[in-house]
């Protein structure tokens, strides 16, 4: 985890790997315990997801990339990811992309200066 102060917005980073051979609800229960300690300033996640999702910019969307959708909807988070030729896995099985950054409102929406990307 790490805390940073941007724009007087308190942002907390976290990095976040989803075993393929755990329950994705498990790892959706951290994610959630991680929004809840963090009590409203921005929280941003860097997560290997194992999934696979046409929000984060991927050709299809599995199981486990519905139940992640759901999720975040549900938590108000958001998918950073752009739509890009390039795949951030590439392997024997295929290309996808299953590593996300998703952030909440607050990163969202901070205070902002003009022409600053989010």
């Amino acid at each position: 985890m790490l805390e940073a102060l941007v724009d007087n917005t308190r942002i907390i980073t976290n990095s976040k790997y989803f075993d393929i051979n755990r329950l994705i609800n498990t790892d959706m229960s951290k994610i959630e315990t991680k929004i809840a300690q963090a009590k409203g300033p921005g929280v941003t996640f860097a997560m290997d997801s194992k999934c696979r999702s046409t929000g984060g910019h991927d050709i299809q969307t599995d199981r486990r990339g519905k139940m992640l959708e759901e999720v975040l909807m549900s938590k108000l988070l958001h998918i950073m990811n752009e739509e890009s030729c390039l795949t951030t896995i590439h392997n024997s099985r295929g290309t996808s992309n299953i590593d996300l950054t998703v952030f909440n409102n607050q990163v969202h929406y901070r205070d902002k200066r003009p022409g600053e990307p989010l």
